[in-house]
């Protein structure tokens, strides 16, 4: 299944969730309305002592990616609109950005049972 996940920083939940996705044998991107500088540290240690790694990963614009030929396109909950891109769902997840090691956590883990849910 080929994933867009989408959501206005592009540092934290949806970082993870592509990570998480391409861990599980998904194609998978994500993107922001309004990328952040850099992936927060939290973010990329939780997913690490999974063993899924986001080596090739960096906050970017929804500008920068070819929306078209994505299977689903899911918003994290950051109430992100794009009048040009089709949003199939909105996860509602919140964000966890600047909040302690744990919340990251219990956000992966949400995720990761949202993408086992899609098959």
């Amino acid at each position: 299944m080929r994933i867009l996940f989408v959501c206005v920083g592009n540092t934290c939940r949806s970082q993870m969730a592509q990570a998480a996705a391409r861990h599980m044998g998904h194609e998978a991107e994500s993107a922001g309305t309004h990328p952040g500088a850099a992936i927060a540290p939290n973010a990329i240690k939780v997913t690490s002592d999974l063993g899924i790694e986001m080596e090739d990963q960096y906050p970017k614009s929804i500008d920068e990616i070819d929306t078209t030929g994505f299977d689903r396109i899911i918003s994290m909950g950051c109430g992100v609109e794009c009048p040009m891109l089709p949003i199939d769902e909105d996860w509602g997840l919140d964000d966890p950005v600047g909040r302690e090691e744990e919340i990251y956590r219990t956000t992966l883990n949400d995720i990761l049972s949202r993408i086992e849910a899609l098959g």
